[in-house]
């Protein structure tokens, strides 16, 4: 079976003034289908660069990037949105929460921009805050809710759209101990449902209950391992 990302020769670098920083260097890596893969490594190994990367939320300065078959550094910017859009699903640390929304709203939003129809982006939108332990919520407005919950959100609206991959940026970096083992359970939850997660986190723990860790270090592939539970 063809992995469901394939990454090639990937270089990131960003100027600054008449200096280059390079934070990826020529990396390669493979993600099976399914996986549940966590990117660990100190402050500015190039973590959430490589997960922007692969999330189409930059651009590389060269390599190859193939998901799911299509290479996706070779297509235009509409292509691109529309590509993010339909495949694609992401959880950020700070929520991305619009203040005015309710639970309901917040989850209906992207599946409305993806042109369905208000029963239909209704229905999926209940059926993803079901799946994620939120169908009390509906109504809440994001000041109603705890942090836990606010991020339970944010998954939910993540996966309305049953997104080929879940991108997730420290997804337990503003949340107590408590809260953050609840949000991983969901994750861990998903990853039994099939679903192939890229999750960036600063906490070992969390990384060893992934399929598979790695570790980057100064914009490369320090480690990769296959975690044994």
């Amino acid at each position: 079976m063809n992995p469901i990302i394939s990454v090639k020769n990937l270089v990131k670098s960003y100027k600054s003034g008449d200096s280059e920083l390079v934070v990826l260097k020529n990396l390669e890596l493979t993600v099976p289908r399914g996986q549940f893969l966590s990117i660990i490594g100190r402050s500015g190994s190039g973590k959430s660069t490589l997960l922007y990367q692969l999330g189409l939320l930059d651009h590389p300065n060269q390599g190859q990037i193939v998901i799911d078959s299509t290479d996706v550094t070779k297509l235009d910017h509409d292509s691109r949105t529309k590509f993010r859009l339909n495949q694609l699903g992401y959880v950020f640390q700070d929520y991305a929460l619009i203040p005015e929304l309710t639970t309901l709203e917040q989850v209906m939003l992207p599946l409305l921009m993806q042109g369905l129809k208000a029963k239909d982006a209704k229905d999926k939108a209940m059926k993803s805050l079901e799946r994620i332990g939120l169908s009390d919520k509906l109504s809440n407005l994001p000041s109603q809710l705890s942090g836990g919950q606010q991020q339970r959100v944010s998954i939910a609206r993540a996966i309305a759209h049953e997104p080929q991959i879940i991108f997730a940026d420290e997804p337990t970096a503003n949340l107590d101990t408590e809260t953050s083992d609840s949000v991983l359970q969901a994750f861990l939850s998903l990853h039994k449902q099939g679903q192939t997660i890229i999750m960036v986190t600063h906490e070992p723990e969390y990384a060893r209950l992934t399929d598979r860790t790695v570790v980057l270090s100064d914009g490369k592939i320090l480690s990769d391992t296959t975690n044994t539970k």
